[in-house]
């Protein structure tokens, strides 16, 4: 194959990760067995950390970034795979150890890719991304212990105008929770309650330090904040409730006691989306495929082109984006 294209490459530069668009041929790629043509990436938190250099996500360079991408294998030395194939992959390590999405081409292990259901275009894959992905791991993780009942109780979700959360809450409103949506921005309500919010809590009264044990109000959490968010969200849930944790917007660290998980029995629930296991992806996506309103998706999407990667990253991580940014690596 023979041409040239453009992609997002990330260099050390005095000893500093540096992002910068590069020209590549096949060639330059890994000699990984699937070669796929990317249609779409997509544009998540940790994506912008990596590009805007604001955190240190790739951990070898030179590698392109991007941890998601959909596309058609147009080469394969696997049995696995075969040109015309439709696939996704999140994760497993892309942008951080192994090259990524933000490129026309890619080589890539064959156990790292996933079949794309075809209830989904290559451009509403990447408006799930892994940010979209990640919610329905956790709506999964919550399910599966049984601390949440559709219609009793409220299952709240953190930082709720983000990738995560806008996922989160159109999928739990769709099972029939009731959804409330934590956010620090009140002109985001209306797009909050039009993908099935029902009422808000300001993001600052949970980023406050709080007692150990406050009142009761949540029967589980979606939390992709972390830090005192994630302390207080765990001292205000239900006896025997849990919070699927996801992300660390507001910090790694965890400033909270054991009480709530000694006297009422929450349980927290790590969820992890870069290395779960394919059958827990594929529950994922199935989930999203039954249930995530189509119109609700397309009204937390915008599509921009890769060449506004660098101000798009810097948006992201000031918490200036909405909902879900396409990445069309074509622009």
């Amino acid at each position: 194959m023979s041409g040239t294209f453009n992609a997002m490459v990330i260099d050390a530069v005095d000893g500093k990760p540096k992002a910068g668009f590069r020209t590549l041929k096949v060639t330059d790629l890994p000699d990984h067995d699937v070669l796929v043509e990317i249609q779409f990436s997509t544009l998540n938190y940790k994506d912008g950390l990596a590009v805007s250099g604001k955190g240190r996500i790739a951990r070898r360079t030179p590698l392109i970034a991007g941890i998601d991408l959909a596309g058609v294998v147009v080469e394969s030395r696997s049995p696995h795979w075969k040109p015309g194939d439709r696939v996704v992959v999140n994760g497993f390590g892309l942008s951080e150890t192994e090259w990524g999405g933000y490129s026309r081409y890619q080589r890539l292990k064959p156990e790292w890719l996933m079949k794309l259901p075809e209830a989904f275009s290559f451009e509403q894959a990447m408006a799930i991304g892994t940010a979209g992905y990640t919610a329905a791991l956790c709506v999964n993780a919550l399910e599966r212990w049984g601390a949440i009942k559709p219609g009793e109780g409220e299952v709240l979700v953190t930082g709720a105008a983000g990738g995560v959360g806008s996922v989160a809450i159109s999928l739990l409103s769709a099972r029939g929770y009731n959804v409330t949506a934590s956010t620090g921005r009140p002109e985001t309500h209306e797009y909050l309650a039009g993908l099935g919010a029902t009422a808000f809590v300001d993001r600052a009264s949970l980023a406050e330090k709080g007692g150990a044990l406050q009142k009761e109000r949540w029967s589980g959490a979606v939390d992709s904040v972390g830090s005192t968010t994630l302390a207080n969200v765990l001292a205000q849930t239900n006896y025997g409730g849990a919070v699927a944790a996801c992300g660390l917007a507001g910090g790694a660290d965890l400033p909270a006691t054991v009480m709530p998980h000694i006297l009422r029995g929450v349980a927290l629930l790590g969820v992890d989306s870069v290395m779960a296991p394919m059958a827990l992806r594929q529950a994922a996506w199935q989930t999203l495929a039954d249930h995530l309103d189509r119109d609700r998706l397309a009204a937390m999407t915008t599509v921009e082109p890769m060449s506004k990667l660098p101000e798009l990253a810097e948006a992201i991580v000031a918490g200036q984006t909405r909902g879900r940014v396409v990445i069309d690596v074509t622009r």
